[in-house]
Order: C-alpha cells, then structure tokens, then sequence
C-alpha cells in the first residue's frame, strides 16, 4: 500500500527547507524523515525530486509518497463493524471474544486477520491501542506509519463498564500504583513498588447489585480498570480474574467514545457508541 500526500506552500511556509515543512508544520517523525531520504521518488516539488534540506517557496506543489513494509497477516472474513474509513484511518467497532492481535491461541481469529481481509494480506495493521480480548468497543487503527505516529497517545477514550456493587460517592479518582504480580503471567495488582496508575470514574445509573459507571484514564496501564475498581471493591461483572464471575459471561467493560484530531485533515473528531443493552437487562432483572 502507499499513501500519496500533497501540500501547496503558502505565505507562511515560503522559504522554508522542506524538512523543517514536514516535522514542523505536518509533524512527520524523524524516522520517516530518514526512510524518505532513502527514497528520491517518494519526496517530490511540482513532479521533480527535491532534497530534504532544498528550501520550498509559496506556489510549490509538494508530493510526498508513503510506502508502507508489508505484513503475512492471514485474512480472514470475519464480521467486525466498520464505523469510519478514509484514506488514513479505520475505526471499528471491535465485539467481545475477539483479540486484537494473533497470539499463540489465537492465530486466525483477530481484529488484525480481518483488517487483513479488508486492506489485504500485506497490509500492516496499525491499531492506535489495544483492547483486551474480553473488551468490546471503538477500536482506532492507522493505515499508514505517519498517520499511526500522529496519533500515538493523542486519543482520548471514555470506557463504560457495570461494576458489582453500589458505588456512593457520583464521581471519584483512583489513584494507586499498579504492578505485575507474577513474572510472565498477566495477573496485576495494587502495590507500592507498582508504576503509577490513574483512573477517574463517574457514575451514571445505580441499582441493587450495579453501577453503571464511565471511566477515563490518565495513564495506561495493562488490566488498569479492572484492577482499580477491584482495588475499591468494586469489580467488573463478569469478570474472572479480578471477581467473581457469573454474568454477563466477561468483564462488562466497552470503549464507547474517542476524541482526537485527525492526523491528515487537522480537524477534530469525535465517535461514540451505545451502551451494551445486555447490562441494561442485568440491572433491571435482579
């Protein structure tokens, strides 16, 4: 796959050199920088190869061309809903019970074996942040390098999740340090020697045995919603490793809004999902 990009220099950039023009003004990465130097073709002014420290002047059309490594990603057609495409990026809306990337146990059966279906068994699968398997949700992914490093840290996710229990306070922060329990296992819990772990949490509906809440996180931690709300007594539904268990058959956590600038266009952009009505089904028959 390649992406072509094109620019017209204005007042504002006229005399620049062009990699000033590109990190600067389109925040291209230094390692792309360096691969486009590699590539005369790739780096072009009104059809011509112009050099990285050759200066750029209002009127210039500037065409950068990004060709992208090449991935063995089986395809495989499975039912995943597309809830945005251009030429840059691809959001889904990834179900529960499907893992984002191919691991040992799951090969052929992954967000990233049907982003091959659908762009191609080269293309690279680029998701901006990964969802546990058990997660459902807005899922982000790049297209190209340049647009994955624009993006890289830079979405701003709310997650939805039903907790066990009755939260009394409307909105809290959690603030504890989170580590690996086991070398080489996935389990985490709270611990002082942990690396900081923040989550703030507001609630949205209560009932006997629930709470609705929405949730967004400072920092990134692996596993770090389900171990805070264990952590103030409050797990997951459903979920096996920090609760109990029981319904609805997996923790009961979605990624249902993001924000972020687009990194081609400049513009703000905004996507958001409904809550799973199953939960909805959960508080209501207690």
């Amino acid at each position: 796959m390649e992406r072509v990009l094109s620019y017209t220099i204005d007042d504002d950039t006229n005399g620049m050199k062009l990699e000033r023009f590109l990190m600067g003004v389109h925040g291209f990465s230094r390692r792309i920088i360096r691969s486009l130097k590699q590539k005369p073709h790739c780096v072009q002014r009104n059809g011509a190869h112009i050099r990285m420290v050759d200066p750029v002047f209002k009127g210039d059309r500037i065409e950068i061309t990004l060709e992208d490594t090449t991935a063995t990603t089986t395809p495989v057609s499975i039912d995943v809903p597309i809830i945005y495409e251009d030429d840059d990026l691809i959001v889904y809306d990834k179900p529960p019970f499907l893992a984002t990337h191919p691991s040992k146990q799951h090969q052929t059966d992954t967000l990233a074996n049907a982003y091959a279906a659908h762009m191609g068994e080269n293309a690279v699968f680029r998701p901006i942040y990964r969802l546990d398997r058990d997660t459902d949700g807005i899922c982000v992914c790049a297209k190209n390098a340049h647009a994955a490093a624009m993006l890289a840290g830079k979405i701003q996710k709310t997650y939805t999740a039903l907790v066990c229990g009755v939260i009394k306070e409307d909105e809290g922060v959690i603030d504890a340090p989170i580590v690996q329990l086991v070398m080489h296992q996935m389990k985490r819990g709270v611990r002082t020697d942990g690396q900081r772990a923040v989550t703030h949490y507001h609630v949205v509906k209560r009932s006997k045995r629930y709470t609705l809440v929405t949730l967004s996180l400072e920092t990134g931690r692996t596993h770090q919603i389900r171990v805070h709300m264990a952590h103030i007594g409050h797990p997951l539904a459903g979920d096996t490793m920090y609760g109990t268990g029981g319904a609805p058959g997996r923790q009961a956590l979605s990624c249902t809004q993001v924000n972020f600038i687009h990194p081609i266009s400049g513009k703000p952009v905004h996507f958001c999902i409904e809550v799973n009505k199953k939960w909805d089904i959960l508080m209501q028959n207690e």
